[in-house]
C-alpha cells in the first residue's frame, strides 16, 4: 500500500515539474521574446549553413510555434492524466514530453546553440535551459518507467490480430 502511495506521488511531483517548466516556457516561446528570438535565430543560422532555410524560422516546421504547441500538448495531457486517473493517458503525455525535449538537448548538444545560452543582457546563463531540459528529460523517462505496465498492455492489446 505505501509503495503505490509513493509512486502516486513521484508520479504527480515529476508531472508537477514538467508541467510548470513546460507552461513556464511557453510565454517566451508565444510572445517571441528576445530570448526565444536568440535561440531559434542561432538554430536557424545552423540550419541555413546545412542547406535547409527556414527550419527553424516563424513557419518552419522546428519554429518556436510548433515546439510551444509540443510543449502545452504535453503539459496538458499530463494534467489531464494526473487529474482522471487515465494512465495511458499519462504514459503518452510522458512520452511526447520525452520527444520535444530530447529534441531540445539534442540542439543544445550538437548545434552552435551550446549547452550555455545567451541571455539579453549580454550574459550567459550558465547552463541553466539546458539544466532544466535535462531535468525534464529524467523526469519523463522516469513516469514511462513507472507507468511501464500501462504501456506494455497497450501495446499488447494493439498487437493483437483483429478477431
Amino acid at each position: 500500500m505505501q509503495s503505490s502511495r509513493n509512486q502516486k506521488i513521484t508520479l504527480w511531483l515529476l508531472s508537477i515539474f514538467v508541467i510548470v517548466i513546460f507552461v513556464q516556457s511557453l510565454f517566451f516561446k508565444f510572445t517571441d521574446s528576445p530570448e526565444t528570438q536568440y535561440i531559434f535565430g542561432t538554430l536557424d543560422k545552423w540550419g541555413a549553413s546545412l542547406g535547409f532555410p527556414g527550419l527553424f524560422g516563424h513557419s518552419g516546421i522546428f519554429s518556436q510555434y510548433v515546439v510551444g504547441t509540443g510543449e502545452l500538448i504535453a503539459s496538458s495531457l499530463l494534467f489531464i492524466g494526473l487529474i482522471t486517473k487515465k494512465s495511458l493517458v499519462h504514459a503518452i503525455a510522458a512520452l511526447i514530453s520525452l520527444g520535444v525535449i530530447s529534441g531540445a538537448i539534442f540542439f543544445h548538444l550538437f548545434t552552435p546553440l551550446g549547452v550555455q545560452v545567451l541571455n539579453t543582457d549580454g550574459t550567459y546563463d550558465g547552463g541553466e535551459l539546458f539544466s532544466l531540459a535535462c531535468g525534464v528529460w529524467i523526469s519523463s523517462a522516469f513516469i514511462l518507467f513507472l507507468r511501464r505496465d500501462t504501456i506494455l498492455m497497450a501495446v499488447r492489446q494493439f498487437a493483437q490480430p483483429a478477431r
